[in-house]
C-alpha cells in the first residue's frame, strides 16, 4: 500500500516519491468520520487512506475544518471512526475492547497536545513518569536520563509546572510521551503556545528523537516553520487527502497549501464543503 489512496501530485504534476519498503507504524483505509444527519450532517474524514512510516516525522495539514484534528483522534484511539479501519502497527483498533484500548493508549502511543496537559501538584519529574506510575511500571532509568538530558530539563526536574515557562513545560510533556518508549507519538499543534525561540526547541527535540532514537512522530500543525522540521507534509481539504510533500521546506509547504487553497476556491459549489463552525476545529 502506498502512502496515500493514490499517488499525490507535486507542482508540475509530477508524481511525489514513496517509499514502500519501510514498516508501517500506523494506517488508515477508507476512514471516514460523521457528526450529525441528514442537512446537519458533517463528514469530517471522507475515506481516507494513509500510512504513517516508522522512523518519520510527518506533519499534518490543512485549512481550518479540513480534518486534520479529527485525523489524529482517530489514529490516536482517542476518537471512533464512522467506518473504515485504523491500524497502530498490525493492531486493528476496531478489534478492541474499552481496556484493550486503554491499554494500547497507555503502552502504544504518547500523546504532546497544545495545552500540555500536565498536573500541576506534580514535580516535572512526577509528571514525566506519570504514565508508568499508573501502569504500575518501573522506568528504565539509563533511558529516562537520556530523555531528559536530550529535553535539557535535568535542572528542572524538581519544579513544578507554574515554576517553568511554556516552553519547558512542553518539554516536559514530550518527556512524557517518550518516557515509555511509544511505537508512535501524536503532536497536535505542540508549538501553539510557544513563543518562536521556545517552539524551535520543541520542534528540534521532536526531531531529534526522530532521527537519533528512530521514534515515529505525528504533528499536526498550521505553521509553515513546524512543518519544515519533519519529513514529510501530508495535506487535508474537505476530510480528504489530497496532497503531500516530502522533505518539506517553509517556502515549499507556503506555496502548496495556496495552491490546494486556489484548488479548493475553484471547486463547484457542491464539491466544496464547507464545515459548520462548531466543527471547525475537528
Amino acid at each position: 500500500m502506498s502512502h496515500v489512496s493514490s499517488e499525490p501530485t507535486i507542482a508540475g504534476g509530477a508524481a511525489a516519491p514513496l517509499d514502500h519498503t519501510r514498516d508501517v507504524a500506523a494506517r488508515t483505509i477508507g476512514l471516514s468520520k460523521v457528526y450529525g444527519r441528514g442537512q446537519s450532517e458533517v463528514r469530517a474524514l471522507d475515506e481516507v487512506s494513509l500510512d504513517i512510516l516508522a522512523g518519520e516525522f510527518t506533519a499534518v495539514m490543512g485549512p481550518s475544518g479540513s480534518g486534520k484534528s479529527t485525523l489524529m483522534h482517530c489514529l490516536a484511539a482517542l476518537d471512533t471512526a464512522t467506518s473504515g479501519t485504523v491500524e497502530i502497527g498490525t493492531t486493528d483498533l476496531s478489534s478492541l475492547n474499552d481496556k484493550a484500548l486503554t491499554e494500547l493508549r497507555r503502552d502504544r502511543v504518547g500523546f504532546v497536545f497544545q495545552a500540555y496537559n500536565l498536573v500541576p501538584t506534580l514535580t516535572a519529574q512526577e509528571n514525566i513518569l506519570l504514565p508508568l506510575s499508573i501502569a504500575g511500571r518501573k522506568p528504565d532509568a539509563a533511558w529516562f536520563d537520556t530523555v531528559v538530558d536530550t529535553v535539557g530539563l535535568r535542572d528542572r526536574l524538581g519544579h513544578r509546572p507554574n515554576e517553568m515557562s511554556g516552553g519547558q513545560q512542553q518539554r516536559v510533556a514530550c518527556a512524557r510521551a517518550l518516557v515509555s518508549r511509544p511505537s508512535i507519538v501524536f503532536a497536535d499543534e505542540p508549538t501553539g503556545n510557544l513563543d518562536s525561540t521556545s517552539g524551535a526547541e520543541v520542534l528540534g527535540f521532536l526531531r531529534r528523537t526522530v532521527t537519533e532514537f528512530g521514534q515515529t512522530v505525528v504533528m499536526v500543525t498550521h505553521d509553515p516553520v513546524a512543518a519544515s522540521f519533519t519529513d514529510r507534509v501530508v495535506f487535508l481539504a474537505d476530510g480528504r487527502v489530497v496532497d503531500e510533500l516530502s522533505t518539506p521546506t517553509a517556502e515549499s509547504v507556503l506555496e502548496r497549501m495556496a495552491a490546494i487553497q486556489t484548488r479548493s476556491m475553484a471547486a463547484p459549489a457542491h464539491l466544496n464543503k464547507s464545515v459548520p463552525a462548531q466543527q471547525s476545529e475537528r
